[in-house]
């Protein structure tokens, strides 16, 4: 499949489908959580009065965790109709009186003459799955104000993410009976992977909210299927960031290694140069 036709939402795996579902879960501690894993990425005095830009929206969770936060402005943004409406919907329940605007854009429009700078633009997840990261990184980037602050999570590189990239098309395109087997062979592997580190599953799992408020059982659908797919590495990033005129805040990554149970996501925070 070419970059062109992978940039098109309909040959993406329907993200926006499973956050409606995930949202019905949000509740005021995953709220809660959303905004310590936005404050941990972020620092002390880095959204108080700044506009924000969420790329990639999803449920809308976090746009609210960052107005609850106190950003002066959220401008939520997806290619998925349903990521849009959902955050709509979120935001509107939860954050009355706030400034703030979800809209169905891709990334790869965004551009500082029609949406202005931000001081911080936020996209956790979600740059990997554009069909062309390098290039989403570049347009994403873009929009962070001299001083600003580019806050994005990236899937990690690892060794078997050739494999995962065949799954991901495979899965994407399944019926929902086949995908509802595929992750109940990935649960089993992962059971199977905890016991062998006598880690305690299911506590894992009763848990998972204080990962950024997520849902295990969401976030098992969303990795499986997320199609399209791509992975960088720590260094990688260095030296693109770099080219763009970023300089390192912070970052929490992990050795990519084999990649068996998934890749996950490393986390990264760089600021423009003034």
């Amino acid at each position: 499949m070419s970059d062109t036709a992978l940039k098109d939402v309909r040959s993406h795996f329907a993200f926006g489908e499973n956050w409606a579902s995930y949202a019905r879960t949000i509740d005021s501690d995953r709220i809660a959580e959303a905004e310590k894993g936005l404050l941990r990425l972020a620092g002390d005095g880095e959204l108080a009065g700044k506009r924000f830009l969420d790329i990639g929206c999803g449920s809308g969770l976090h746009a609210l965790a960052a107005l609850r936060l106190g950003v002066a402005e959220v401008v939520a943004v997806d290619i998925d109709p349903n990521s849009v409406a959902t955050t709509r919907n979120v935001l509107e329940e939860n954050a009355p009186g706030k400034r703030w605007r979800a809209e169905e854009v891709s990334v790869f429009t965004l551009t500082p003459d029609t949406f202005g700078l931000f001081g911080v633009v936020y996209s956790w997840g979600v740059l990997h799955h554009t069909g062309s990261m390098v290039e989403a990184i570049e347009r994403a980037s873009a929009l962070v104000a001299p001083g600003g602050v580019f806050i994005v999570a990236l899937y990690r590189k690892t060794r078997l993410c050739w494999a995962w990239k065949i799954e991901k098309r495979w899965y994407a395109k399944a019926s929902a009976r086949a995908q509802r087997l595929a992750q109940g062979v990935y649960i089993a592997l992962m059971r199977l992977l905890f016991a062998l580190r006598w880690r305690d599953f299911n506590a894992y799992v009763a848990n998972y909210r204080g990962n950024r408020g997520m849902n295990y059982r969401h976030d098992v659908h969303d990795w499986m299927g997320g199609h399209p797919y791509e992975s960088i590495s720590p260094a990688e990033v260095a030296t693109l960031m770099e080219r763009l005129g970023f300089e390192p805040v912070r970052s929490f990554t992990q050795p990519g290694g084999l990649g068996l149970s998934g890749s996950g996501c490393d986390e990264f925070v760089y600021r423009r140069r003034a």
